[in-house]
């Protein structure tokens, strides 16, 4: 019996990156990105996590803010 040339094997990131918590739990925008992440997460959009923690991490929160 021959077998295929590909063999399917489990792909895992070898730097990964914890997911940022929002700067502020009471903004608005941070909630509305951390409950789309959730979302990406539960669809599989991988792309869409990624997007989401840059998005988190960008997002601007003054010193007086915190």
């Amino acid at each position: 019996m021959v077998r295929g040339l590909w063999q399917q094997v489990e792909q895992r990131d070898p730097f990964p990156v914890r997911d940022p918590d929002p700067a502020d739990p009471d903004c608005d925008v941070c909630g509305a990105l951390v409950a789309q992440r959730a979302d990406c997460y539960r669809l599989g959009d991988l792309s869409g996590v990624v997007d989401r923690n840059v998005e988190l991490r960008r997002h601007p929160h003054s010193v007086e803010d915190l």
